[in-house]
């Protein structure tokens, strides 16, 4: 019997896009089991994220539930070690753009060097995702702008649902510094 094919799709996910989602539909198919790993940050914030690390694994979960040979899963620390511990042969990275070839280029030549029996596979994103990342995402959401066509549902939803909790501290924080609505008679 022929040993599975294993992959793991590293990320931080926050959110979940609808090319992380196309990323993980490809990866699938060339892989026999895919692990979606979201990177939980955990004692070294090395970025700040607006969903934790429970939504960011549901909502990764709940996108790619169609798809099969998927798990979902956190993980912490090196991508390679992660990797390992899924006993996976790969490690998928998507490309949006070209400038994302240095930095992916500099990370897979890293973890070549960490782990030179896991191999990096890059997929170019298709033409409609090149344009969208997880933070223009999450700017835009918080702004107030639609970004339903660039997210999976329930992405929309939770964005929608911090979008308007922000709202909500600010106009409270606006009151509270004078610079809300006026509530006397005078």
């Amino acid at each position: 019997m022929t040993p599975a094919r294993v992959a793991v799709f590293p990320a931080t996910f926050d959110p979940v896009t609808n090319g992380h989602v196309a990323i993980a539909e490809r990866a699938a198919r060339v892989f026999d089991r895919l692990v979606v790993g979201v990177y939980a940050h955990d004692g070294r914030q090395i970025k700040e994220t607006l969903f934790g690390l429970e939504e960011r694994v549901a909502l990764v979960r709940e996108a790619t539930a169609h798809v099969r040979g998927v798990a979902v899963m956190p993980f912490d620390g090196l991508a390679v070690e992660f990797a390992r511990a899924q006993g996976a042969g790969a490690i998928v990275r998507g490309l949006r753009v070209a400038d994302d070839f240095e930095l992916e280029r500099q990370m897979a030549m890293m973890n070549r060097h960490l782990a030179p029996e896991i191999e990096t596979l890059l997929l170019v994103s298709e033409p409609g995702h090149a344009f969208v990342s997880a933070s223009i995402v999450r700017e835009v959401a918080l702004m107030g702008g639609d970004v339903s066509g660039l997210v999976p549902p329930a992405a929309a939803a939770a964005l929608l649902a911090k979008a308007r909790a922000a709202a909500g501290r600010l106009q409270a924080s606006d009151r509270f510094q004078g610079g809300g609505p006026s509530t006397s008679n005078t």
